[in-house]
């Protein structure tokens, strides 16, 4: 038996640790995670509707299709480093070398890729501008590649606060010269560079951030492979099913169409993107410390379920409901085409809790077969749809498609979770049931109020003032009913009381 003195010494910067229970540092490190995610969506949002109006819908079309193609790529290349070296009990220098060598291989790899298909991708999408654009992205990707693999410590060790500090500069620099680059130069080459200039400026912070240098070395790749090979299995699938819709979008109806989607779907997706991923990007590294002790994780993870539920459940209904006035307010007339993405994928998106919680579990416990036999059959599933219903319906057949397969997918990787994890439905429906019926009672009040769905009249300032009355009525009815709900039922432990604890230390931080 090897001696503990012989093995060889951690490479983590464990001064980043912090001190309290698994849970209460998942929770304080999603809440750092959400924080650099609002504001990173504000200076987004404040970006976007600078550029919207200075820039044609044609122009995001093209630097959209172009950046899907390099993250289709580099997802494509994807073999779970980050979680390879998390799930780790003791990654020494070896392994975190490898993983940055690996990392810089896949980029370099997929840059080379993106600058010799250039041409034929562009004439596939019969899109000459496409070349220069894919040329740009293609360094982009080079860049990205060499960012220092320290900063994996600011998960592993949820200290999440020194990843808010790490990731705010860039984008704060890529907003200010986006804007700067629209007023001078009127196209799509102002997106590009923005993008390459938050690149550049992300890999510079990386190495001032952390102390760790890495060098190349392929030494420790057995001792990925494993957990890798299976990941980057499912990441192959992931690739097919998630670049199809633009692909059939951008073919069947153009790239303008690609841009009027692209809104819809981001505006969409903010309760998945700006809530539930940051808490489970928070929670692998929970579960996967708790892992290591010997615990499940099903006690965590209904806590977590009921807390993501309590927010974004609301949040996709009342962004379906006033789907209309954000999309005409925040973007202009030319781009209502996204209303009805907006109105489906709003609602489709509150079940994403499930599916999202459940594949952060598998990829922790290694349930990786499970899962790449349910992603295929998901995958196929969507490609079916997309090819059936956009050629006759448009961008509508698109958002039903994706909408089905989405909802499909959260229910059954839920049910696979919750089966291994011998969690009975009642203990699940306890912890969600006054959040479904406050989203009921709101979605409730807004239509009898005539503030949901469908198109308003009225010029802009009036959309603005009944815009801002339904956000008001919609919180005020279920913020009201859950409370109710909840202080009737005895203040139980649950979301809401978990809720209130992590405002309390908040304020009196």
């Amino acid at each position: 038996m090897t001696d503990p003195i012989d093995l060889p010494a951690d490479a983590g910067l464990k001064s980043l640790a912090r001190e309290g229970s698994v849970l209460s540092r998942t929770a304080r490190g999603a809440g750092w995670i959400v924080g650099w995610r609002f504001i990173n969506r504000i200076l987004g949002l404040m970006s976007t509707l600078i550029l919207v109006r200075l820039l044609a819908p044609s122009a995001f079309g093209i630097v959209a299709l172009s950046m899907n193609l390099m993250f289709s790529l580099a997802q494509l290349s994807e073999v779970g480093i980050q979680g390879a070296i998390i799930r780790n009990e003791r990654p020494d220098r070896e392994l975190y070398d490898t993983g940055f060598t690996i990392n810089a291989i896949r980029g370099f790899a997929t840059g080379i890729i993106i600058a010799a298909f250039a041409v034929p991708i562009a004439g596939f999408f019969h899109n000459p501008d496409m070349v220069d654009v894919l040329y740009v992205v293609a360094i982009g990707s080079c860049v990205s590649a060499l960012e220092n693999i320290g900063v994996v410590d600011f998960v592993r060790f949820i200290a999440f606060d020194k990843e808010f500090q790490y990731k705010l500069v860039p984008r704060i620099i890529s907003v200010i010269s986006g804007i700067a680059l629209a007023f001078w130069l009127r196209n799509y080459w102002a997106l590009v560079f923005a993008i390459l200039i938050n690149q550049v400026a992300t890999v510079a912070i990386s190495y001032w951030i952390h102390p760790y240098r890495p060098s190349l070395t392929l030494s420790g790749w057995r001792r990925i492979s494993g957990y890798s090979s299976m990941i980057w299995l499912i990441n192959l699938v992931g690739v097919v099913q998630g670049a199809t819709s633009n692909i059939v979008i951008g073919r069947v109806s153009g790239t303008a169409d690609v841009g009027v989607y692209g809104v819809g779907t981001e505006i969409s997706g903010l309760p998945s993107s700006e809530l539930i991923g940051p808490l489970c990007r928070a929670a692998f590294a929970g579960f996967s410390e708790a892992r290591q002790g010997g615990d499940n994780g099903a006690v965590m993870m209904l806590r977590l379920l009921g807390l993501m539920a309590l927010i974004t459940v609301p949040a996709g209904f009342g962004l379906s409901l006033i789907a209309y006035p954000i999309i005409k307010l925040g973007f202009g007339a030319k781009w209502l085409g996204a209303v009805p993405i907006l109105e489906i994928f709003g609602i489709a998106t509150t079940v994403t809790i499930f599916g999202s919680i459940a594949g952060t579990l598998f990829a922790v416990q290694a349930w990786l077969k499970a899962s790449l036999k349910l992603d295929i059959g998901l995958t196929i599933l969507r490609v079916g749809l997309l090819l059936i219903l956009v050629p006759r319906y448009g961008l509508i057949g698109a958002a039903v498609s994706v909408s089905t397969v989405d909802v499909v997918a959260q229910t059954a990787y839920f049910m696979v979770m919750t089966r291994r994890l011998r969690v009975g439905v009642i203990a699940i429906f306890a912890r969600i049931w006054r959040t479904l019926i406050g989203a009921g009672v709101m979605t409730t009040v807004l239509l009898a109020a005539h503030l949901g769905w469908g198109p308003w009249a009225g010029r802009n300032p009036i959309l603005a003032m009944h815009m801002v009355g339904a956000i008001a009525l919609g919180v005020a009815s279920y913020g009201l009913t859950v409370a109710s709900l909840w202080l009737f039922s005895g203040r139980p432990d649950g979301a809401e009381a978990d809720l209130l604890l992590s405002v309390r230390r908040l304020l009196k931080r």
